[in-house]
């Protein structure tokens, strides 16, 4: 008798998320849902097999009354819906769209351009249920996530590396968290020059954390455990809600074989060492700074997104050139 793969295990405990823009990979797979960012749509957009929704796009606004750095959003936009669009043909679940990540501070702006998307998704005939939009967890980010989420428009709060970010999330009533396993884990290893492996490290003890006192204390915010560096942070975190998880960390979860434990659940959740805290702007923003790897790795992470769309700018200015 064939042992199950640990991908197939898994899929009873969590659900599992396709971290990439690639269809082939979806199909292959079969996670329940899927999430895009800019760096993905980027590399996606360069490959010759995704030139066609790429064209499309371009063609769709010929003739547009747009011109300049308004024509090049509206036609990413465009790529962004096309993507999405067809993403959920394959996933039975949700997409994720990212707003642009230069607006991580702007809340009135990153509101608008969520109920942008949304419509323009709506207008496909696709349901609002079905995606998520994706903003960084900074201050500005969660209170327009807190204004999306009463207006029926699902989050996907990104970049979030600290405890402060997720209790706030939680109290904004937002839909889902991305906490991002790997990147704390690159940041303590890089900062003490120690390695770490299963339990140990400090990414996954991050989100056990943060699972343990959501579940504790009844939140309905959904927590997704995102940018792995190897399958061992996957399998110690079996059993929270969502994992996303790359093309090359789903292959070898499926081709390895064995026996695949849950290693989190709400039952366990509940005799957490953990007390309720609330916190206002003033607290979050002292807690969320007192965190160095929280605060440097969110940073980053928006300086590297905002330069990906700013590729992806030029790279779209060309082809309509």
């Amino acid at each position: 008798m064939s042992t199950a793969n640990h991908l197939d295990q898994l899929k009873k405990y969590t659900t599992v998320v396709a971290d990439t823009g690639d269809f082939t990979t979806m199909e292959e797979y079969k996670p329940q849902d899927a999430t895009t960012n800019p760096s993905l749509i980027l590399q996606a957009a360069a490959k010759p097999e995704y030139k066609p929704l790429v064209d499309k796009a371009i063609s769709e606004h010929a003739g547009s009354a747009l011109t300049g750095d308004a024509l090049t959003e509206s036609v990413i936009d465009r790529i962004l819906i096309l993507f999405g669009l067809e993403i959920l043909k394959i996933v039975p679940g949700r997409v994720s769209t990212e707003v642009d990540a230069r607006l991580s501070f702007d809340t009135a702006s990153t509101v608008a351009k969520g109920r942008q998307l949304i419509e323009m998704y709506e207008k496909e005939g696709i349901s609002r249920d079905r995606i998520l939009i994706k903003i960084a967890s900074t201050w500005e980010g969660i209170r327009a996530a807190e204004e999306l989420e009463k207006e029926g428009i699902h989050c996907n709060l990104t970049l979030l590396f600290s405890f402060a970010q997720a209790v706030a999330c939680a109290e904004a009533g937002v839909q889902l968290i991305s906490p991002f396993v790997g990147r704390i884990y690159d940041w303590y290893k890089k900062s003490t020059g120690n390695e770490y492996t299963g339990a140990d490290d400090p990414g996954v003890q991050s989100v056990k954390k943060i699972y343990n006192y959501y579940k504790k204390f009844g939140y309905k915010t959904e927590v997704m455990g995102a940018s792995f560096r190897n399958t061992s942070q996957i399998t110690e975190l079996a059993g929270c809600d969502l994992l996303t998880i790359s093309p090359g960390l789903l292959e070898t979860l499926q081709n390895t074989a064995g026996e695949l434990t849950e290693k989190i659940n709400e039952t366990t959740a509940q005799s957490c060492d953990c007390e309720k805290i609330s916190l206002d702007e003033k607290a979050f923003r002292f807690e969320y700074n007192e965190d160095a790897m929280a605060t440097e790795k969110t940073a980053e992470g928006i300086r590297n997104f905002s330069a990906d769309i700013v590729k992806l700018e030029k790279l779209i200015s060309d082809m309509m050139a």
